[in-house]
C-alpha cells in the first residue's frame, strides 16, 4: 500500500515549471520562444519567415547574402567560433541586418564591433524596467520581475552606434548596507558595420513565452520596428533548449532512412532472438585460442636461409622489403637511388646524409653483385637496423 501510495502520489502531483532558458521555437516553458515564433507572421506581415536549423556558417555559405534580409538571434548568450563571426560580418556588411538579443556575445563580435557588456548580480531577484530612446516609443516602461538578467552595454563605439533602449535598476551598495541607487545604463543599440546593421538587445528574457503573456509585446514589437520588411531568418540553431543526440549513432538518428534502417534491424533482431530462444542450444565447444607462431615461423625461415646458405636470395628480400618500407614510411621514391634520394631519406629519417650515403651505396653494391656472401648479408642487416633505430 505504501508503495502504491508513492507511485499515485508521483503520478497526480503537478509537474514542476522549468524555468530554465530555451529559447526554440518550440519550447512552451517560460522561457522558450513558442508564442513569439508564432506571432512572427503577424508582426512581420509583408515579410517570409524561414527558420534555420543549421550553424551560422553551414546557412550562409549555401545563400546568395546579397539580397536583403533580416537575422534573429535570440538565446540567453550567443557564442560564435571565427569563422561563424566572420560569416556574420561579411553578411551584414553587404547590407543585411542582424538583430541580436542575449545577455552575453562572443569575443570575436564584441571585439569587432568595439562593444563590451558587464552584468549586474545580486542576492535577491529585483525587477528591471525597460524602455525604448526613441521619441515615439518611449511613451511606456515595461517591468520584468523574474529571471530577467541585468546586463547592458558599457562601451560602445560612439562613431557607429546608436542607444536605441535603457535598463534601469537598483543596485544596492555592499551587502549589508541599506543605500540604494538607480541605474539607467543601455540595454539595446544598433552598430552600424558595412551597409548593414546590428542590433542588440541583452535582455532576451522580454522575448520569451512568459513575459509577453505578461502584456510585454508592445516592447517586442517597438524593438523590432527597427527591422524592415525583408525576408527574415529565425535561427533556431544557436539556442541553450535545442535538443543535441550525443550518442555515436547521432548520424544515423538523424538521417530519416538511415533512422527507419535501423529500427527494423533493432526490431529484426529482437524478433530472432525470441524465436531463436525456443529452439534447443546445443553444447558449444570449447575452443583454444589461436596461438601465436610468427616468432617460431620466422625462426624456421632463417634456419632454412642459413642451412641453404642462399645469401643472395635472402639479401634480395631485405632490399625489397626495406624499399617497399621506404616508400609507404616515407613516401620516397626508390625506382632510382640517388643524390636526390640520399637528401629525402636523410631529412625524414633524421639521420646524417653521410649515414644514409654509405647504406645506399652498399645497396647499390649488393644489387650489381650476382653472388653473395654471409659478411654481405651481415653489413647489409646492421646498416638497415641502424638507420631504424
Amino acid at each position: 500500500m505504501v508503495l502504491v501510495s508513492i507511485i499515485v502520489t508521483e503520478v497526480v502531483r503537478p509537474k514542476p515549471i522549468n524555468w530554465r532558458p530555451s529559447y526554440t521555437s518550440q519550447s512552451k516553458i517560460p522561457f522558450g520562444c513558442y508564442i513569439l515564433y508564432n506571432e512572427l507572421p503577424r508582426l512581420f506581415a509583408n515579410s517570409e519567415v524561414e527558420t534555420v536549423k543549421e550553424s551560422i556558417y553551414d546557412f550562409m555559405i549555401k545563400r546568395d547574402m546579397t539580397i536583403k534580409s533580416n537575422y534573429l538571434l535570440i538565446n540567453n548568450n550567443i557564442q560564435l567560433d571565427k569563422q561563424e563571426t566572420n560569416r556574420l560580418l561579411d553578411y551584414v556588411q553587404k547590407g543585411n541586418d542582424v538583430f541580436i538579443a542575449a545577455s552575453s556575445v562572443s569575443y570575436f563580435l564584441k571585439d569587432t564591433l568595439n562593444i563590451e557588456l558587464n552584468t549586474a548580480y545580486s542576492f535577491k531577484e529585483d525587477t528591471v524596467i525597460v524602455s525604448l530612446s526613441h521619441k515615439k516609443l518611449n511613451h511606456s516602461k515595461f517591468n520584468f520581475s523574474r529571471g530577467a538578467s541585468k546586463a547592458y552595454f558599457t562601451s560602445i563605439d560612439t562613431a557607429n552606434t546608436k542607444v536605441l533602449g535603457h535598463l534601469e535598476f537598483v543596485e544596492e551598495n555592499g551587502i549589508t548596507s541599506n543605500k540604494k541607487e538607480i541605474i539607467t545604463v543601455p540595454n539595446f543599440v544598433k552598430t552600424q558595420f558595412g551597409e548593414g546593421s546590428f542590433f542588440i538587445h541583452t535582455t532576451p528574457e522580454a522575448y520569451s513565452n512568459y513575459y509577453l503573456l505578461k502584456d510585454n509585446k508592445d516592447y517586442v514589437a517597438n524593438t523590432f520596428s527597427y527591422l524592415d520588411d525583408s525576408p527574415l531568418y529565425w535561427d533556431d540553431y544557436k539556442k541553450s533548449g535545442r535538443v543535441v543526440i550525443d550518442s555515436p549513432m547521432r548520424f544515423v538518428l538523424n538521417q530519416t532512412a538511415l533512422k527507419w534502417a535501423y529500427y527494423l534491424t533493432m526490431v529484426g533482431l529482437l524478433l530472432f532472438v525470441i524465436f531463436k530462444a525456443k529452439r534447443e542450444q546445443r553444447i558449444i565447444p570449447v575452443i583454444k585460442p589461436l596461438e601465436n607462431s610468427s616468432v617460431e615461423f620466422a625462426r624456421t625461415v632463417g634456419i632454412l636461409y642459413h642451412q641453404n646458405k642462399d645469401y643472395t636470395n635472402l639479401i634480395q628480400k631485405k632490399l625489397n622489403y626495406f624499399l617497399a618500407n621506404l616508400r609507404n614510411r616515407y613516401f620516397i621514391d626508390t625506382s632510382t637511388l640517388n643524390e636526390k634520394t640520399i637528401q629525402q631519406l636523410a631529412s625524414k629519417s633524421g639521420k646524417s646524409i653521410e649515414e644514409v650515403k654509405q647504406l645506399l651505396e652498399l645497396i647499390l653494391q649488393l644489387k650489381n653483385k650476382t653472388v653473395h656472401n654471409e659478411q654481405d648479408a651481415i653489413m647489409l642487416t646492421k646498416k638497415i637496423t641502424a638507420l631504424k633505430k
